[in-house]
């Protein structure tokens, strides 16, 4: 009889990680369609340095893994397991991404090895992010029940801090390498970056407290509203603007800019960086 238990078990076990890998793919495909189908990311596999790459492709491998450890493809209880869920949205990223590039005919079998490993390579990185993903927005809540996982229950601050990255990085990958970013920035003045600025704190602030969407916070009986403004949407909006940053770093977007300028650039991809950054709040 124990034997048969646990028999079951490890069968409903492995089926939960099989339809985990299901969801994966899929989450791979829906959250990454936007830059497989993007002309500027085929384009920066051939010619971005492979210096800021390479840092790309590091700084994903501890991000999938934390990632991991909130919504991977089945709920993990160790680090090592939501290493191995890293590792393997990881690889669901660049299978997918390399399926979707050859089908599109992006990828010729003519090409370099520099071309497309590096196009692969970089189309991965949302890919396995997308990947993922996937568990938490296309799992039923009733299978996440019958899991004994409890997702709705308190997280931490870092955590918090840590979604919101996640989302203004997704946003940020998006947008980043096209040219509107940098043109956007020169159409505007100072006053029209101050205003995008305020905007982007209140809607920041707006979606996760005033607008009572699915997933919203409320503050407790006798919090001050500035409080949850200064603990939660500041640091949020510096968050985003660091993810934006940097992302138009990797993509060689702020090179030939002056300083005004890449700080108008980094504001224009922190107004989309910041509604990632709120929207996970809610959705993960």
């Amino acid at each position: 009889m124990a034997v048969a238990e646990k028999n079951d078990a490890d069968q409903a076990h492995a089926r939960r990680f099989l339809v985990g890998l299901a969801r994966g793919g899929a989450g791979a495909l829906l959250f990454s369609i936007p830059m497989l189908m993007t002309m500027e990311m085929w384009f920066l596999g051939f010619y971005m340095e492979r210096e800021r790459l390479l840092l790309l492709l590091v700084l994903n491998v501890p991000l999938l893994v934390c990632l991991s450890h909130r919504i991977g493809f089945e709920r993990t209880t160790t680090w090592r397991q939501s290493a191995r869920d890293a590792i393997v949205a990881y690889g669901m990223g660049v299978a997918a991404s390399a399926l979707i590039l050859l089908l599109l005919g992006v990828i010729k079998l003519a090409m370099a090895p520099r071309e497309w490993v590096g196009m692969i390579a970089l189309q991965a990185v949302p890919a396995s992010i997308g990947a993922l993903l996937g568990r938490s927005q296309l799992s039923m809540r009733e299978e996440d029940d019958d899991d004994g996982s409890d997702e709705s229950s308190e997280t931490s601050y870092a955590t918090e801090l840590f979604m919101m990255a996640v989302g203004a990085l997704y946003l940020s990958l998006n947008l980043a390498p096209t040219e509107e970013m940098i043109l956007l920035a020169y159409k505007m003045t100072v006053w029209h970056a101050l205003s995008l600025l305020l905007l982007s704190l209140l809607l920041m602030h707006g979606f996760v407290y005033a607008l009572s969407f699915k997933g919203s916070h409320s503050l407790e009986a006798g919090t001050p509203v500035w409080h949850a403004f200064i603990r939660f949407t500041l640091p949020g909006y510096v968050l985003a603007l660091a993810v934006s940053l940097y992302t138009l770093w990797t993509f060689g977007r702020l090179d030939d800019l002056g300083t005004t300028e890449a700080l108008l650039t980094v504001i224009v991809l922190g107004f989309p960086a910041a509604i990632g950054a709120a929207a996970a709040r809610l959705i993960l």
